[in-house]
């Protein structure tokens, strides 16, 4: 999905963000000037995703390493795990165990430091005290009859923290569907705080299903950028589940038909699928319509 107005704009104001605590006033100037220059470039033609990936590049001529989120990174991890236990319990005791995982893996989108401006724990605990099925029940029934013929799942994931939910949701369709072969699809470089090899092999991703890299440092899942050994994943899958907004705007309209699970964190989220903020949206891409 290309990028449209609402995302080129996003992209600049955070740019000079970034770089406002800088005193170079001609450093700073050319650099937003390089910034458009790629916009009007590839603006037209590709994804957010795609953008950023390019943008990280030229910042990193600039200024060098951007912020390092190995720290939070660490830091998310080891609070989902640390409830892990207990969502596991509330999922075992709920009405429906795959339907009560999607709520969760749903939430724990929020969790992302690029589209949220201040992530935090009471926000995220609010959330998951609000829970419920709106935007499951009518999608839902589609879900579990692919899950029944599929031979090959591919998960892609998307933030820290929100990994352990992918996990515990990976470990109940294994539960229910034993032979279905699953493959967790992560990150193949650093970015923001994207789930990488890293953090699957920190929360026990690796040990519960195969993990692989996707071979570049995109804030989503760019098909002209996978490695090889992901796009075959992904190509031979018979059913794809895509996390988060990043993954829904670089594998919209790509030809793959996955499910997306993700909140609506933006406003052009909102606006597009007619939500408030921080709700859900759980569909396959052929029942959403042209965007």
């Amino acid at each position: 999905m290309h990028a449209n107005s609402m995302c080129i704009s996003c992209i600049i104001s955070k740019q000079e963000k970034l770089i406002r605590g800088f005193i170079d006033e001609d450093k700073k100037s050319e650099y937003i000037q390089k910034v458009l220059e790629i916009l009007s470039k590839y603006g037209r033609a590709e994804s957010s995703p795609q953008l950023a990936e390019r943008i990280n590049h030229l910042y990193e001529q600039f200024w060098g390493m951007g912020e390092d989120y190995t720290a939070i990174k660490h830091e998310y991890n080891q609070l989902l795990l640390d409830k892990e236990s207990d969502i596991v319990c509330k999922i075992k005791h709920s009405e429906d165990c795959l339907k009560e995982c999607i709520k969760y893996v749903s939430v724990g989108n929020y969790i992302d430091f690029s589209a949220v401006k201040n992530v935090n724990e009471k926000t995220l605990e609010d959330l998951m005290s609000k829970m419920n099925d709106k935007h499951i029940s009518q999608e839902y029934p589609y879900f579990i009859e692919d899950l029944g013929h599929a031979k090959t799942l591919v998960y892609l994931t998307d933030n820290c923290g929100e990994i352990v939910l992918d996990k515990i949701f990976m470990r109940f369709i294994k539960e229910a569907y034993p032979n279905l072969k699953i493959t967790a699809i992560v990150r193949g470089e650093s970015v923001i705080n994207d789930a990488t090899i890293v953090d699957a092999e920190e929360v026990g991703l690796t040990e519960v299903v195969r993990c692989i890299g996707n071979g570049n440092a995109a804030p989503g899942t760019v098909s002209k950028r996978l490695s090889e050994e992901a796009r075959q994943a992904l190509e031979a899958a018979d059913m794809i589940i895509s996390k988060g907004q990043g993954n829904f705007e670089s594998m919209y309209g790509e030809g793959f038909n996955p499910y997306y699970i993700f909140l609506c964190k933006c406003e052009l989220f909102v606006r597009r699928f007619g939500l408030s903020q921080y709700e859900m949206v759980f569909t396959k891409e052929e029942r959403i319509g042209s965007l």
